[in-house]
């Protein structure tokens, strides 16, 4: 089957489709005859190899954690799943290889009828990251959350999960941007020089919680939730150093060293919320832009921009 690798660190250039092994659904498992599939922000960080002290990876590193498609094998002890289901999903942060022809999911839901293949290809990376954070910042009805780089994959869907949660949410972004965070029910500002007071002027009794996307601009951001411990980050490697938590769940090797020390656990929780809300009208899963699988190395370069508004996507 085609898959999608990259076999050394380097430029997107270096990302390739290579004819491997079909893999098989294990205990626990199902396996998905892949429609579309999710590219990640953080496997771009790792090709780069700007990670190459903290993530341990072994060559040729198969890419891809979100894939949607159609059920073609049900593992030992799954139930409630049958043979040409449509579903969208995850595989198990060690295995990945959702990028490919077929794809071993760990986690999975029911394909909303109102989401496009493309929607679905892309959604459930987001939808897990998106809701992992908010639990730990324990968003509920009646608090404010800022979202630090909210017109991003994961910050659409952060923004749209912490309305549905009754949250007020106040989300950054470029001002071409802004309509887009509005649709999504979210109140828009520009991110940058002068933020901490555009968002006093936003919420003059503070925010309960801020969940950075971005990166980079951590001091302001503590200085905005008041307290580092009320600021969780996905984007900002020196998270540590200003006394706020990095949530990740990236493996860690034998010595459990660097970004696979601390990992949080995955909320595939998440998942069923999403079906219901989608079923609500309540949850969009914008798409940015779609490649076909064999232009993944385009896919990554667009993905190095930043700039990307929602998730980008393979077509198989």
């Amino acid at each position: 089957m085609r898959a999608v690798q990259f076999s050394h660190y380097g430029p997107p250039g270096v990302v390739h489709v290579a004819e491997v092994e079909e893999p098989k659904a294990g205990a626990g498992q199902i396996r998905v005859a892949v429609r579309t599939s999710g590219i990640s922000p953080g496997e771009t960080y790792i090709r780069s190899g700007r990670l190459r002290e903290l993530v341990p990876t072994t060559f040729p590193y198969l890419s891809g954690f979100d894939a949607a498609g159609v059920v073609d094998q049900v593992g030992e002890g799954v139930t409630g799943v049958r043979v040409g289901d449509e579903v969208f999903g995850m595989t198990t942060m060690t295995e990945r290889g959702a990028n490919a022809d077929f794809a071993v999911l760990a986690a999975w839901a029911p394909k909303p009828s109102s989401w496009s293949w493309e929607e679905a290809g892309g959604a459930a990376g987001s939808v897990e990251t998106a809701t992992r954070v908010l639990d730990l910042l324990a968003v509920r009805a009646g608090q404010t959350l800022l979202v630090q780089g909210a017109a991003g994959a994961v910050g659409t869907v952060a923004v749209q999960l912490a309305v549905a949660r009754g949250a007020r949410v106040i989300g950054t972004a470029s001002e071409h941007n802004h309509e887009l965070l509005r649709s999504l029910g979210a109140e828009a500002t520009t991110y940058g020089e002068g933020l901490v007071e555009r968002v006093q002027e936003l919420a003059p009794d503070g925010v309960d919680a801020v969940f950075d996307c971005a990166g980079g601009t951590l001091p302001d951001l503590i200085a905005i939730a008041g307290e580092p411990a009320r600021v969780v980050t996905i984007a900002d490697f020196d998270a540590a150093a200003h006394g706020v938590h990095m949530s990740h769940s990236a493996p860690a090797d034998e010595t459990g060293k660097a970004l696979g020390a601390g990992a949080d656990s995955l909320a595939v929780h998440g998942l069923a919320v999403a079906v219901k809300l989608a079923a609500e009208g309540g949850l969009r899963v914008p798409v940015a832009a779609t490649f076909p699988l064999e232009e993944a190395a385009a896919a990554h370069e667009l993905s190095e921009t930043r700039h990307a508004r929602g998730k980008i996507v393979l077509l198989h």
